[in-house]
């Protein structure tokens, strides 16, 4: 008899009759498709999952870096940003923020132009650099050179000198509102540049600014955070770090004040550990974070979750128990000593439950609530505790899995809290949102789900063999 199977070729079974067609011999030569795999010939190392996509990978049409590249996009982009800057001008009370929007207003609108004219290849960079120089460098220099900021960047420096000279960040008896220190310890360590430096002339004012040193780290835990979220290092994050930075979301926290960009890429930085399992790392960059602000502590939940998840308990374990005791020993000298006062000037006041009020007064939910009363400002804790309950729940519930899913229930949390409470600004709004965006850049994917994994077996080439053809046997 004659055996038409091929030596050392399995043949597949039918799922219903037991067997299969017997595949096609191919014709010898190369293929007309050398990227085309050659069909019935490539096996699956696993069985097939349940919901599994087995479709080859194709280009979305939402990917980020396509949407960007579009100058639509690009110029509506600038055209909000032009619109929302002009605004200043005419709303504000703020003089530095009026600044801002006389500079940062024309800059966005040159930049559209230079969208709208320019080849595609050069228009984006060209546009960013005019953005980033018109609405950060300028004005800050300027600002800076002037002496002049937001209250908060006083705040940290004065709290610098205070735990030079007196050991504590915080002044026993508050009589006016910039008499509060709303921030932790650690947030003193931004003012130390300008108690080293001074302010005698020009270069000093402004490498002592506190608002130098914000940026700085905000810059560097987004590379860093890029770096280690980047499936491949074939694009620099230069260019989406620039259009992030002269966006009007950063460009006006940064110019005037910038007391939040370090707990931005703090909180960035440590989804990104975390998913790269660097439990010490984490853990300290964690530490860092919740010694900042208190408002950053539900990201040590998120980031141990999200470890033990991926890689198990004990580098979850060995994560927690470094941030939590690296924030003790921290935050422990304050509470002993100043207790009283760190409990009314960090926890009481941004919550507008002292006799001086905070100046964060941002139309929100939350603050029109806390204007009925007693009651309406009970009503708002409220709602933010409950909110805070429910993000809790679903974090238990489906814990994340990626850095991105991770920023996305830490970035709800926020949101909902900064919402919900009685006393808010929208710049608070500005991590939220920097947290649904960076990963989502660094990680080149909308979606906050593990990517694929396609897994060949060990003896498998990257391209199929053909098999020999079948000889009769006589």
């Amino acid at each position: 008899m004659v055996s038409t199977r091929t030596p050392g070729f399995s043949r597949p079974r039918g799922r219903f009759t037991g067997r299969s067609r017997t595949p096609a011999p191919q014709p010898v030569g190369p293929p007309s498709r050398p990227d085309r795999p050659l069909r019935g010939l490539v096996s699956r190392a696993v069985p097939r999952q349940r919901r599994e996509n087995t479709f080859p990978p194709t280009a979305a049409r939402t990917d980020p870096a396509r949407l960007a590249s579009l100058r639509s996009v690009q110029l509506l982009g600038c055209a909000v940003a032009a619109g929302w800057a002009a605004a200043f001008p005419l709303v504000s009370d703020l003089p530095n923020q009026r600044v801002w929007g006389i500079i940062a207003a024309p800059a966005y609108a040159l930049a559209g132009l230079l969208c709208l004219i320019l080849p595609r290849r050069f228009a984006a960079r060209s546009a960013a650099a005019v953005a980033l120089l018109g609405a950060v460098v300028v004005p800050l220099a300027l600002l800076a050179v002037q002496g002049r900021h937001q209250s908060e960047v006083m705040v940290v420096e004065r709290s610098a000198h205070l735990l030079l000279t007196t050991g504590s960040a915080y002044l026993q008896h508050p009589v006016v509102v910039t008499d509060y220190n709303p921030y932790l310890p650690a947030m003193s360590l931004f003012g130390m540049p300008r108690q080293l430096l001074g302010s005698g002339d020009a270069l000093t004012r402004v490498a002592g600014d506190a608002r130098i040193w914000f940026a700085l780290t905000f810059f560097a835990c987004l590379l860093a955070s890029w770096r280690l979220l980047r499936p491949s290092r074939d694009r620099a994050p230069l260019l989406p770090l620039a259009v992030l930075t002269a966006s009007p979301l950063i460009a006006l926290a940064l110019v005037v004040g910038g007391v939040d960009l370090p707990l931005i890429g703090v909180c960035c930085l440590a989804m990104a550990l975390a998913e790269r399992d660097r439990t010490v790392a984490a853990g300290l960059v964690l530490a860092l974070a919740c010694t900042l602000k208190w408002t950053a502590w539900p990201a040590l939940p998120v980031a141990v979750l999200l470890l033990w998840r991926l890689y198990g308990r004990r580098p979850a374990a060995r994560t927690g128990l470094i941030a939590v005791g690296t924030s003790l020993a921290v935050l422990l000298p304050s509470v002993l000593t100043r207790a009283a006062e760190l409990r009314e000037q960090v926890v009481l006041f941004p919550l507008g439950m002292t006799a001086i009020r905070t100046p964060a007064g941002s139309p929100l939910p939350g603050k029109v609530l806390a204007g009925f009363g007693p009651t309406g400002h009970t009503v708002s804790l409220t709602l933010m505790t409950l909110g805070g309950v429910a993000v809790a729940i679903w974090l238990l519930a489906r814990p994340p899995v990626t850095a991105t899913g991770a920023a996305d229930l830490l970035a709800a949390g926020l949101a909902i809290a900064f919402m919900l409470a009685p006393a808010g600004r929208f710049g608070y709004l500005a991590l939220p949102a920097v947290l649904v965006i960076w990963p989502r850049l660094a990680a080149r994917r909308w979606s906050n789900r593990p990517a694929a994994v396609v897994r060949r077996r060990p003896e498998q080439p990257d391209r199929p063999e053909r098999p020999e053809p079948a000889l009769p046997r006589g």
